[in-house]
């Protein structure tokens, strides 16, 4: 039986590139600021599963911590976008839509787990999931999905790290799954522009504002090194790239330490920071081509390496002809205010993005940037938390920020360049210039 309907639902381009995006995946985490739309476009594609579906008992779900809450947030715009297809049976009683044709949608609350147990699902959207009873996934959900091999959204605003942060982080990097994040300040969505969010930053307090708008889900701590909303001003920033002509130009490279961690190459010239090469699966030769291939066409005036596990990249850069500085992330700082050479780097590159940085609006960089939190030790040095300290606490390793946190190493300056097919750069060691409006002193005797 074919069913016709008219829905008044007109997707924005973001809700387009998330319905295309659950296509591909069958577990899928997304993170959304308020009044995204994401409930919305998610009883949509409940709506819509149903409707493609020819089986006469396929069962959908929408499922919040509370039942009450599912029928306040969900089953006004369930009815409304379906409810008047022809044939469609509506029940109040246990807040079910049954197509003619069988499918059913039925919405749930997690206060009433049992409701959940027994049955089996072809698709449910899991919503605020971090204020769902632990358990209920693992032990009922998830199981309920299996003989059918059902597929589940999980939808939410960032409430600190914990489950739905948990599985944010899961879905980056599991087969299978896709992780989405949206927020404000990118979106720029008509009802929630610029001066909008001006308005609502200036009426919130700072953490609130970050977690309901900005999706960052470290904005209950108060020692977060580098907060979101100074990341994402410094994305903002706008400035054509021969701005930075003549400023020292330099390549991190943070290298793999385990099997989830990622490799990545970052290039820096002055004030300008550009999009990060994320290397995945790859072994330390094929990290090595890629690096020795950069400093071949860019030319960089210092590459700075990771030697916590980036030996064998090192030796064989080394073998190949390349100048590269090996950095030890734990190694001893040259200010000693710090407790060691990757909390100095941090803090220096902390600095640049709240003055003058310009960062590439990359979702993963922000991501990374936003996640370390610091302390001072019984010396009063500064110590930034580490990577297993992160990772103890579910959050994923912030090696793209580490790959830009490494260009602040030690101070470098730009080289003369003469050979053919190369810049070249005349200056006066001692001299002053103004480049894009932004002070460059040439030092031939700093450190490289």
């Amino acid at each position: 039986m074919r069913v016709e309907f008219t829905p008044d639902y007109r997707p924005h381009k973001y809700q387009v590139e998330i319905h295309n995006n659950l296509r591909k995946a069958r577990y899928s985490v997304l993170v959304c600021h308020r009044r995204f739309g994401k409930t919305t476009s998610m009883v949509y594609q409940l709506g819509a599963a149903a409707l493609q579906d020819k089986r006469k008992d396929a069962r959908y779900a929408y499922l919040s911590p509370f039942l009450k809450q599912s029928k306040d947030i969900a089953w006004d715009i369930l009815k409304r976008q379906f409810g008047g297809c022809h044939g469609v049976k509506v029940s109040e009683i246990d807040s079910t839509l049954t197509f003619p044709h069988g499918p059913r949608i039925r919405l749930y609350g997690a206060d009433n787990a049992d409701a959940l147990r027994g049955g089996f699902f072809d698709g449910i959207v899991i919503d605020e999931v971090a204020d769902i009873k632990p358990g209920v996934w693992e032990q009922i959900i998830f199981p309920a999905l299996q003989d059918r091999k059902g597929w589940a959204v999980f939808i939410g605003t960032p409430k600190g790290v914990n489950t739905f942060h948990e599985l944010y982080t899961l879905a980056q990097s599991q087969p299978g799954w896709w992780a989405g994040m949206y927020r404000a300040d990118e979106t720029q969505l008509p009802w929630l522009n610029s001066d909008t969010l001006a308005q609502a930053r200036a009426m919130m307090p700072d953490a609130a504002f970050r977690q309901e708008f900005l999706c960052d889900f470290n904005a209950s701590a108060d020692n977060t090194l580098i907060p979101i909303d100074v990341i994402s001003d410094a994305c903002r920033r706008a400035a054509h790239p021969q701005a930075a002509a003549g400023m020292a130009k330099v390549v991190g490279v943070d290298v793999a330490r385990f099997g989830g961690d990622r490799s990545v190459i970052l290039k820096r010239q002055g004030f300008i920071a550009f999009e990060p090469t994320v290397l995945k699966g790859l072994d330390n030769m094929e990290v090595v081509g890629r690096v020795a291939a950069v400093i071949t066409e860019w030319q960089p005036d210092a590459v700075f390496v990771d030697a916590g596990r980036g030996e064998g990249v090192i030796d064989r850069l080394r073998q190949l002809g390349h100048q590269v500085i090996e950095v030890n992330f734990g190694g001893r700082p040259t200010n000693p205010r710090y407790s060691n050479k990757r909390s100095e780097m941090w803090d220096t590159m902390a600095q640049w993005i709240k003055s003058e940085g310009l960062l590439p609006n990359n979702p993963e960089l922000k991501t990374d940037l936003a996640v370390p939190t610091y302390r001072y030790d019984g010396s009063n040095r500064m110590v930034l938390e580490s990577k297993d300290e992160i990772k103890a606490r579910g959050m994923r390793s912030p090696d793209l920020a580490d790959a830009l946190a490494i260009t602040f190493a030690f101070p470098v300056s730009p080289q003369q360049r003469s050979r053919a097919g190369r810049h070249t750069v005349d200056y006066d060691p001692l001299a002053r210039s103004h480049i894009g409006g932004h002070q460059v002193e040439y030092d031939p005797y700093a450190r490289r």
